[in-house]
């Protein structure tokens, strides 16, 4: 029997107008993956925070090896073993892989405090070794790719001999072939003894990968148990509190005339002689692997990005779109997959990010029309079931998935004639997939053309008209829907012509 390594007993968290976590029980034990489930705002990240030390329970207790424990900061939850890699790179880019394993808690030679380079290179190089990880110690760490930076995190939480390692969505931006290499990585540490608490929202990640769960909604203590003893199925419904019977709500539309052309649209060492139309009314699926450029078409379109070679017809008319303001006079809204960067302004308000693309339509000649700014932010906030205390609460403090609804809210209040959706649904919980599927249903119901692009099979499939497939850069296959399958999309995306 593996023993309990930390207990969380009936912890609360309150903050003002909220209830965080309402007597929230959680417990893992050594050498076991446990599984961390519910939807965005569920209390997810308040508790990992208090695991950590960032938060103060409000009420309950934390037990570590049987001990009471209080952990004041981080520090005091680091030095107690507790190590969390976040969904959001937390590493000094600039500094080399050696730099950022040890920031914090530097070898030195003597109380006078000079560092032990040498002794720090020979630690890195062997837990390098340990993670399989063929990379240059002094290399900075912008110079790696996502999957790489999530090793060095975990080379990291290993060099403070951490037993408890927190992965918050690990797996979000990562290729096939790496997050098996993942998988493999957490086994090896399972079976050092290591507990890895294992935050996903997809649940064949869940399912592969874990051998406990835990639930939470809405702040609460929803139920646990072992992932053998259950099924998909079980676990969405302590999720969300109801059966989901259609994942993927697709209305059937009849396709209108085309909205969007492209011909020949090229950009060198990105893509090259791209083509497609889009229809009124239809969902244009693009699906490749990352690399393929995908989103650098949709940028480029949209005006984020300079054109290049081909052109690109709206309506039949020929057009320049040279900047994001020109792509919004012609009717179009571009969902950007990077929130943080791209998405959303995260030092504003909720209210002030909905209505910032249409603040012009809201202004009395150098006044806003306030009455109708609340109006288009309650709609479209209780429209993508954003869990905040108020609409004036800043992005900043919303949990990566609320981040991502008010990306959402705030291009769907453009009203636009074609919509792009890059990764719309990447961090959502599961229900609120179903309600951002059953959005873009009724957008394309109504006459919106939408380009979905997702590195999600069953999204890709269940929600498209079309698909289009991408291998580097170069469209390998056009898909419809009926004749659409896994193998087909998978082979296209890969390189592989039939």
């Amino acid at each position: 029997m593996k023993e309990e390594i930390l207990v969380l007993k009936k912890i609360s968290k309150y903050f003002p107008g909220i209830r965080a976590l309402d007597e929230v029980d959680f417990k893992i034990r050594t050498g076991e993956v446990h599984a961390l489930v519910g939807e965005n705002g569920a209390g997810k990240s308040t508790l990992v925070k208090i695991m950590t030390g960032i938060y103060q329970p409000s009420s309950g207790d934390i037990y570590l090896n049987g001990a009471k424990v209080v952990f004041p900061s981080p520090i005091h939850s680091q030095k107690a073993g507790i190590s969390a890699i976040h969904q959001e790179a937390t590493m000094f880019p600039e500094l080399s892989v050696l730099e950022n394993i040890f920031m914090g808690h530097h070898i030195k030679k003597s109380e006078r405090g000079l560092l032990d380079w040498v002794e720090m290179r020979k630690r890195t190089k062997e837990l390098l070794d340990r993670l399989e990880m063929d990379i240059e110690v002094d290399i900075p760490v912008k110079n790696l790719s996502v999957a790489q930076r999530h090793m060095v995190e975990i080379a990291k939480a290993l060099s403070r001999d951490a037993r408890i390692v927190i992965m918050d969505e690990p797996t979000s931006a990562l290729t096939l072939k790496e997050v098996e290499y993942l998988y493999r990585i957490i086994r090896k540490l399972r079976a050092q003894g290591r507990a890895i608490i294992f935050i996903s929202h997809k649940f064949e990640e869940v399912f592969e990968i874990a051998e406990h769960f835990t639930v939470l909604r809405d702040g609460k203590f929803i139920g646990e148990g072992e992932i053998k003893d259950t099924s998909p199925d079980k676990i969405i419904k302590m999720v969300v509190g109801r059966t989901l019977d259609k994942m993927f709500p697709k209305v059937e539309t009849k396709p209108g005339p085309v909205v969007l052309k492209v011909e020949g649209l090229s950009k060198p060492g990105v893509f090259k002689d791209v083509s497609f139309e889009l229809h009124q009314g239809e969902i244009l699926g693009f699906f490749g692997l990352i690399g393929a450029g995908r989103s650098e078409i949709m940028q480029t379109i949209f005006g984020i990005d300079p054109k290049g070679e081909g052109e690109i017809f709206i309506k039949g008319e020929q057009v320049n779109i040279r900047n994001p303001k020109e792509a919004m006079d012609k009717g179009m809204a571009y969902i950007p997959e990077d929130r943080q960067l791209q998405g959303a302004i995260l030092e504003m308000t909720i209210k002030d990010n909905i209505t910032l693309p249409i603040v012009d339509k809201l202004s009395r000649v150098i006044f806003l029309n306030q009455p109708k700014e609340w109006e288009i932010t309650e709609k479209y906030g209780k429209d993508m079931d954003i869990k905040a205390a108020t609409w004036q609460q800043l992005v900043l403090a919303l949990s990566g998935g609320n981040q991502q609804k008010v990306v959402l809210a705030k291009w769907l209040a453009t009203i636009p004639e074609i919509l792009i959706m890059d990764e719309p649904t990447k961090g959502i919980d599961v229900g609120t997939k179903v309600a951002v599927h059953s959005i873009m249903s009724k957008l394309a119901k109504e006459g919106i053309a939408i380009i979905l692009i997702s590195s999600e099979l069953p999204e890709i499939i269940g929600m498209s008209d079309r698909i289009i497939v991408m291998h580097e850069g170069i469209i390998t296959n056009c898909l419809d829907r009926k004749e659409a399958s896994s193998e087909k999309i998978i082979k296209a995306a890969t390189g592989i012509l039939e």
